[in-house]
């Protein structure tokens, strides 16, 4: 980073300040507002920061004027790079106390949190953290020799500079997500080495639900500390989250009446179904207070008294309750989780202190031990009225996902929910093509009126039919209503869409080709015909892709060292077919393919994830500098093969992505 940073950035102090993601996006809004009339003032600075969120967001234009005249009085004066950047600063810390939010260096667990201000974090979350990881991958026959880490020094982020610790921690939060022999695990690694491991991590966080926009693998290489502890912090919370569900914990349905709630609690954020869950058993005792967040509610530690109580009253101290300091109290409190044999990793301090990280993940703890639900079957008779349809599960899973990477100002947790009032599909939409979204006549959540979202979701379809999305008898307020199989649809070819921009913009621009899945389809089965094999498919929707063979011959095709042919399965029997699924996905994540499929995409031949498997091979492979091109094709070659992309209009016969 420092080459980079060095280059736009002398100042050394606001070289900390920000990461080279930060850097890059923040120098071409510079750029773009000093464009607009030659040069940019400290007069302009109110007005053209109102594109910064935060910044634009929770100050007025005339707050901001007042504030830059305030500090710089010389209004005229020219502004370069490196005073724009500390102006910048000092306006996000004034948003940030002005709205009472949290400035954006802290730890959090999810959402936004590597947006960064001043880079501090927190020694005891930090703390928290290596003890889970010292718990949790202690056995770890590769990672043994650097565990116990301690947590009062910063040796963690020495051992996460070569990738190896992170990759296994995403796999204790969401097991199999990584093929473990994708990693490279030398005792010494190479800079290649190391960055493919920075790339598998990263790829495969997007993978399941982190967001890491402003992250970068020579962010990890540095050990830059607040992004290091805000990746590891979201990983742990989606490890201590992955019960709060119905499938995983159909007890759950305990907490509502009917079907009809039932649907509601699926819905909901797993932070939310614990707090619900936490509500539930405080009913049943005198405590009378609602909780509602995991800070201010529970600092005083009373609520955790009686929900301790409730859950283990054969571990209960009289005391807990009669002690009149609130320290004395979370003490008491911390002693009777350990007497139940629950493992926590947050002290008496942070309780009163209202660490929100801690203190959600402490209950999380609580819940996964001893959650108090009944184990009999008659509520959970509901269940079975519900549809369960692993396919819409699986699609919503990979388009959320998505969604989120793409580093919009809302973290979505269900796309049946969270995109009904048309926001978050507007700023995706804006993201997939830049200027194609009218913001003028776009309403701003919070919305409450109904017809404002149906305006918004109006546009939404609208814009779809613009960039010819098959939207036979979709409206807005298919939207608004949560229609499961239309918003899939339209999501699809959005996705699609995206993926098809990304190949047309990288190497066709100047000849203004469209890219079809008829293309993709050509392209995959030239790269493995070129490089001796006989396989090829036929469409995305070739039952033979199932054992795995052909991605990985085409990934060996697009970079030789890619592929380790030893642990490469016959793919015959269904273990086969997804150890190689498992294996594709994580040579591809490694290479730096963003793709969020599952190994049952691969192994069941899923045709639109197969689609954009291919396409996001093919996109990783064209980008490179033709000079740094891992393979044996010329360049007069390379120059033939990208001629062959037809100027036809999309086939669906190759994929049948259109969706009526």
């Amino acid at each position: 980073m420092a080459g980079y940073v060095g280059i736009l950035v002398s100042d050394p102090w606001l070289q900390n300040q920000f990461t080279q993601v930060e850097l890059r996006s923040l120098k071409t809004h510079f750029t773009s507002m000093r464009r607009e009339s030659g040069k940019l003032t400290v007069e302009d600075l109110a007005s053209r920061m109102s594109r910064l969120k935060v910044v634009g967001e929770n100050l007025s234009e005339q707050e901001r004027a007042d504030f830059i005249a305030d500090l710089y009085p010389n209004l005229k004066d020219e502004v370069d790079f490196e005073f724009f950047l500390k102006v910048y600063l000092k306006l996000h810390a004034h948003a940030s106390a002005r709205t009472g939010s949290p400035a954006k260096n802290s730890s959090a667990f999810l959402k936004a949190a590597t947006t960064t201000l001043l880079h501090t974090i927190s020694e005891s979350e930090k703390a928290s953290y290596v003890a889970h990881i010292n718990n949790y991958l202690a056995q770890d026959g590769f990672l043994n020799k650097y565990l116990p880490i301690n947590p009062s020094s910063n040796d963690l982020f020495e051992i996460v500079k070569d990738g190896v610790l992170l990759c296994k921690l995403i796999n204790v939060a969401v097991p199999g997500t990584i093929d473990e022999r994708a990693i490279n695990t030398k005792r010494l690694l190479n800079p290649w080495e190391r960055n493919e491991n920075h790339t598998l991590c990263l790829n495969s966080a997007k993978a399941i639900g982190c967001t890491v926009v402003n992250i970068g693998t020579q962010d990890f290489i540095e050990g830059r500390r607040h992004l290091v502890l805000g990746l590891i912090s979201q990983i742990i919370k989606i490890q201590l989250l992955a019960d709060l569900n119905l499938k995983k914990t159909p007890q759950l349905v305990e907490l509502v009446d009917d079907s009809k709630d039932v649907e509601e609690l699926m819905s909901l954020p797993p932070e939310k179904i614990l707090l619900r869950w936490m509500n539930f058993q405080l009913k049943k005792s005198p405590y009378k207070k609602i909780v509602s967040n995991f800070s201010t509610d529970v600092k005083d530690a009373e609520a955790y008294a009686h929900l301790l109580n409730v859950l283990a009253p054969e571990h209960s101290n009289p005391s807990t309750l009669t002690v009149k300091d609130p320290f004395q109290r979370a003490k008491l409190v911390l002693e009777h989780a350990d007497r139940m044999g629950c493992k926590r990793y947050l002290t008496a301090k942070d309780i009163v202190d209202g660490s929100p990280n801690l203190n959600l993940a402490f209950v999380a703890h609580i819940f996964q031990h001893r959650n108090g639900l009944s184990t009999q079957t008659k509520q959970i008779s509901f269940l079975e009225t519900l549809p369960d349809d692993a396919q819409v599960s699986r699609e919503e899973r990979v388009f959320r996902f998505w969604i989120n990477s793409l580093g919009n100002s809302t973290y979505i947790d269900n796309v049946f929910e969270d995109l009904r009032n048309g926001w978050i599909l507007l700023e995706t939409l804006d993201k997939v093509s830049p200027g194609i979204v009218n913001w003028k006549i776009a309403n701003r959540p919070p919305i409450k009126l109904p017809f404002k979202k149906v305006e918004n979701c109006n546009q939404v379809v609208k814009i779809g039919k613009q960039l010819k999305f098959s939207l036979v008898n979709i409206a807005g307020n298919d939207i608004v209503q949560g229609n499961k199989k239309l918003i899939l649809a339209y999501l699809w070819q959005l996705m699609r869409y995206n993926i098809l921009q990304l190949l047309k913009n990288l190497r066709f621009h100047s000849h203004g080709k469209e890219i079809t899945d008829v293309d993709i389809l050509r392209w995959a089965n030239t790269k493995v015909s070129d490089s001796g094999s006989q396989s090829r498919m036929d469409s995305f929707k070739d039952k033979s892709l199932s054992d795995g063979i052909f991605f990985l011959e085409l990934l060996g095709a697009v970079q030789p060292r890619s592929v380790n042919w030893s642990l490469v399965t016959k793919g015959v029997t269904d273990e086969q077919k997804k150890m190689n699924a498992t294996y594709i996905i994580s040579i591809a994540r490694k290479l730096g393919c963003s793709i969020f499929l599952l190994p049952e995409d691969i192994t069941e031949v899923n045709q639109k994830m197969i689609l954009t498997l291919t396409a996001s091979i093919m996109y990783w492979f064209l980008k490179q500098p033709v000079e740094e091109k891992p393979s044996a094709t010329s360049d007069s070659e390379n120059g033939s093969q990208v001629e062959t992309i037809s100027n036809s209009t999309t086939d669906d016969s190759a994929s049948e992505s259109s969706v009526e």
